[in-house]
């Protein structure tokens, strides 16, 4: 009897669903009864769920399928009932039932099953097959078909039996009753994307209000100095105001003779003013506690909203999120399958499989997983004879662990194999050109080739290995996650991979840095420590171009210079930032120019024309509006060094110049001015030629930035409180580290007398206001070149 198969499309993705959980469920009992053969609850758990499973495959019409679990579970059945079930036995039952799920998941990627699976995979083994003849007599296999090869035919069954069949079905729903009282509710995972972008919007918008509201306070902040000063102003107006009172008491008196001056108080028009003038003061005063208690209200507002909206993106995350163990039963199949293929015997051990993960990053992990697990077996496993030689068990083992450390998944992979051959690895990287004859070569560089395109040590190319594409993909998508990839083996002890990815796509912590006026976002996942180092110890680093910590060797990179920028300075600071960056294998030493800390950022996709660029892990939106770049560092700066040694073959190490000596830092400029106006648009005028700019608003205030900053120019007006800018000249003449800086003055004072001082006194230069932008910058341009050649 030949069946057809007949999908019923709007149940097909409702069973599709189900299959899942109960392909896992299944596999996670045969594992159970291999462990244990004579558990009968297992048995008769694997016998329940292959019934559920045959019976929903019939009412979606694929009743091949059906058919297939029917004759995998009256095996079952006729093994429990017999007793303690054979190991071999177990797994030929195994090997059958992946060529069920095999058939699941065709159905799950729309084939219609028109291109039929191997014969192979689908029959049951013929010790099976053998054993169920003399208990079913009349089953006969159905002649193989287009919709299902090698699906057994359903025996004729006595109605008598039919009751038993109606009971076990019903009994169903009475042993999930607790999951079912527990209503579920389908949703498109394009919708569930959409809804965790759009709390990631509502993040961005709140934090531009936060924004706002800060910027606010400081404005209020900034009139309730102004109210003071203010304030004492006017009251040095009414002290003024009163002494002409006594002035004009005279004239008073004649006017008003028959008041005395303690019944009538006599005000001029000026006195009345100030009068007025305070009490706007008072009002103005009135407004402005207002409005700072309005904005503590609204601020306690927007943490409640804060609070609410973390909440709301935390619960839509837990709704992305599955556990590990959605796809352990697929790697379980993967280990059976190869292992049998090349003729070894390999056990699986997963641990924390109940570990949540990102959906997005655990679809993009299981292929890589699986050729980490076929490598494994095919090439890190010891051949049967060769294992019981070197004194160990049999049957190899694998251990896939995950933890989740932070905002970290770490997948860790070992097996008890004989560990990477580094001489057979040598001379397979001299054959392909990666090494040249007899060039010294450490562990760890040996060990890292595995991950070169195109390279592979297998004698011969089969299906399972020796194409030597499958690592460099492996560390390709881990990098493409944010993740990083890393390595340990041990002769004859077995190889270890850890692979550290991210918990998530959605929402990630990186920490947001400048390089000149450009801002980028890290990852905080690949920082392993942050410096910030003096000056003296910055020109170390830049001497060796690396930095050592704890054991390890950092390549120092100039932030720009990764990005196309090779003529780009850093800041002259007394302190700078080195951040020490780590991605698997791979370590870099980036300089940046000021640090913004560490905050949670929405990850937006940077669209197709960016996606393959080296470097770039997508985009992020800040509060204020601005597109950051979230970049890469260590996959750039590791391009940067694969051109240089792609460009220059043959150039020795020492030639390849890694900063410019006559300039260490970007050309620096103080200005020391009152008036905020000039300020900013004197430093505007400078940060736009590319200068770096320092402001400060008194001589004292510009005296104290010199403690820690050395600029290349000074530019300082006259007029200021506190300390003007002659005596500020004088301070800086007198000091032996400062006296040689040059020094311009602008100033509003252009007279023979002011500026004949000036040039006393030790000035470079004298401007009047307004200045000519061309001249100054001139000037600016000739003092910097002159200093930083000498």
């Amino acid at each position: 009897m030949q069946l057809k198969d007949d999908l019923d499309e709007q149940l097909l993705p409702i069973f599709l669903e189900e299959a899942q959980e109960l392909t896992q469920s299944i596999t996670e009992q045969l594992r159970l009864w291999h462990d244990d053969p004579h558990d009968a609850d297992v048995a008769r758990a694997l016998a329940r769920l292959l019934h559920t499973l045959k019976g929903s495959a019939r009412m979606a019409g694929a009743m091949n399928l059906g058919e297939l679990t029917h004759t995998l579970e009256t095996r079952v059945e006729q093994a429990h009932k017999a007793g303690a079930a054979e190991a071999a036995l177990i797994e030929e039952i195994q090997i059958a039932f992946d060529a069920i799920a095999q058939i699941v998941e065709r159905l799950a990627s729309g084939d219609t099953l028109d291109t039929p699976l191997p014969v192979e995979l689908l029959a049951l083994p013929e010790t099976a097959e053998a054993d169920l003849a003399p208990a079913m007599p009349e089953t006969q296999a159905a002649p193989a078909s287009a919709e299902m090869p090698a699906a057994v035919a359903q025996p004729e069954r006595p109605a008598a039996e039919a009751p038993a069949t109606v009971q076990v079905a019903a009994a169903e729903p009475e042993v999930d009753a607790a999951a079912a009282s527990r209503a579920t509710l389908r949703v498109r995972s394009d919708l569930m994307d959409r809804l965790v972008n759009e709390a990631g919007e509502l993040s961005i918008a709140r934090a531009r209000i936060e924004g706002e509201m800060r910027s606010l306070k400081d404005s209020l902040l900034d009139l309730t100095e102004n109210v003071i000063r203010l304030r004492r102003q006017l009251r040095e107006v009414e002290i003024q105001a009163e002494t002409q009172i006594q002035a004009r008491t005279a004239e008073a008196e004649v006017a008003h003779a028959g008041f005395d001056p303690l019944e009538f108080d006599r005000f001029t028009r000026f006195q009345e003013l100030t009068r007025m003038m305070a009490e706007s003061v008072n009002d103005v005063a009135t407004v402005q506690q207002n409005l700072l208690k309005n904005l503590d209200e609204a601020n306690a507002a927007i943490i409640a909203q804060a609070r609410l909206n973390r909440e709301l993106q935390q619960s839509l995350m837990s709704v992305r999120m599955v556990p590990f163990s959605s796809q352990t039963e697929r790697l379980h199949r993967i280990v059976r399958q190869t292992a049998k293929e090349v003729g070894k015997r390999a056990n699986l051990e997963i641990v924390g499989g109940q570990v949540e993960l990102d959906r997005g990053v655990l679809d993009k992990m299981v292929a890589p997983l699986e050729h980490m697990l076929r490598n494994s077996v095919a090439h890190g496993l010891e051949s049967r004879e060769g294992r019981l030689a070197a004194g160990k068990e049999e049957i190899g083992e694998i251990e896939l662990k995950v933890a989740q450390e932070g905002n970290e998944i770490i997948i860790t992979m070992a097996d008890d194999g004989a560990g990477l051959d580094l001489q057979r690895i040598r001379a397979k990287a001299e054959s392909q050109g990666l090494l040249a004859a007899g060039e010294e070569a450490d562990d760890a560089r040996l060990a890292d080739l595995i991950f070169a395109p195109g390279f592979s040590t297998a004698g011969e190319v089969s299906q399972i290995a020796g194409r030597g594409v499958g690592m460099d993909v492996v560390r390709t998508e881990v990098t493409n996650l944010g993740g990083r990839l890393e390595m340990q083996s041990v002769a004859g002890k077995g190889l270890t991979f850890r692979i550290y990815l991210p918990l998530t796509l959605a929402v990630t912590q990186a920490l947001i840095v400048r390089v000149g006026n450009r801002r980028y976002a890290i990852p905080s996942a690949m920082i392993a420590q942050v410096q910030e180092v003096k000056e003296q110890v910055l020109a170390g680093i830049r001497e060796t171009g690396q930095v050592e910590w704890l054991g390890n060797r950092y390549p120092y990179h100039f932030l720009p210079h990764l990005l196309g920028e090779p003529q780009a300075l850093p800041e002259a600071r007394r302190l700078s930032w080195v951040l020490l960056l780590r991605s698997g294998t791979q370590r870099a030493a980036i300089q940046v120019d000021e640090l913004f800390g560490n905050q949670e950022i929405v990850v937006k996709n940077v669209g197709p024309q960016l996606a393959r660029v080296i470097g770039i892990a997508g985009a992020t939106v800040l509060g204020d509006g601005q597109v950051l770049l979230i970049l890469n560092p260590v996959a750039l700066a590791a391009r940067s060094e694969a051109s240089v040694a792609v460009h220059t073959p043959a150039a020795p190490l020492e030639s390849v110049p890694v900063e410019e000596t006559p300039a260490q830092t970007l050309p620096t400029v103080m200005v020391v001015d009152d008036s905020l106006t000039v300020r900013k648009i004197t430093s505007r005028l400078l940060s736009r030629e590319g200068y770096h700019v320092l402001t400060a608003k008194d001589g004292v205030d510009g005296l104290e930035q010199l403690i820690d900053t050395m600029p290349d120019v000074l530019l300082v007006d006259i007029e200021m409180p506190r300390m003007d800018g002659f005596d500020f000249t004088r301070n800086v003449r007198a000091d032996e580290r400062l006296k040689h800086l040059p020094i311009i003055m602008i100033t509003s004072r252009t007279a023979d007398k002011h500026r004949n001082y000036a040039f006393e006194i030790g000035v470079n230069h004298y401007l009047g206001k307004p200045y000519q932008e061309d001249e100054l910058l001139a000037l600016v341009q000739e003092y910097t070149k002159r200093k930083r050649v000498h």
